[in-house]
């Protein structure tokens, strides 16, 4: 029974981890506003080393339309540059010789469309790997319940909270979903 209960919370955990993951990898996302995580996965070539630009910088949002990247070692100046030229953030980025202002051009609303079409999809993706958490979790269940381990009563019962847990997740990921939609199609 107590190895049927970890079993559960262990899912139940999973499932919030998937949640936070869509959440970090909406977060780079680009929206109409400027935001220091579109920067968060570009890796830059610092002596032979792939390193986060989060790292090596400190990245500030100056208005919406601009961000500013600050090295604290001025010689990776010419590498991020190179580094945020390859990751086509859809701007030229301007250096100055001490900073890098990136000044990012207003979305088209066909832009803005395919994005949402885009965020729809990556939510799918995260919805069948909650699924999946419940899906093992009831194997696992039953297997137990095969094996004597628990009763047919116990069963039914870790049953509808497992399929509580898997709703609750999916009601979040919907959520988290719908409101990026609305900020990026905001204008």
């Amino acid at each position: 029974m107590e190895g049927i209960t970890n079993l559960l919370n262990n899912s139940k955990n999973s499932m919030g981890e998937h949640v936070a993951r869509l959440e970090r990898d909406l977060a780079t996302i680009r929206t109409g506003r400027a935001s220091a995580a579109l920067l968060e996965n570009i890796r830059v070539d610092y002596y032979g080393t792939p390193t986060p630009i989060k790292q090596m910088a400190l990245i500030n949002v100056l208005d919406a339309k601009t961000l500013e990247v600050q090295p604290w070692d001025i010689s990776s100046l010419n590498d991020i540059d190179k580094a945020l030229q390859k990751a086509d953030l859809g701007a030229s980025p301007v250096n100055d010789g001490k900073v890098i202002r990136i000044t990012l051009p207003s979305m088209t609303e066909d832009r803005r469309k395919q994005l949402a079409k885009n965020i729809s999809k990556m939510s799918e993706d995260f919805k069948v790997a909650v699924r999946n958490e419940r899906r093992d979790v009831l194997e696992k269940c039953k297997k137990a319940q095969k094996a004597g381990e628990i009763t047919e009563d116990d069963l039914k019962r870790y049953e509808a909270e497992v399929q509580k847990a898997t709703d609750a997740h999916i009601a979040k990921i919907d959520q988290v979903i719908k409101a990026k939609e609305e900020e990026i199609m905001k204008i």
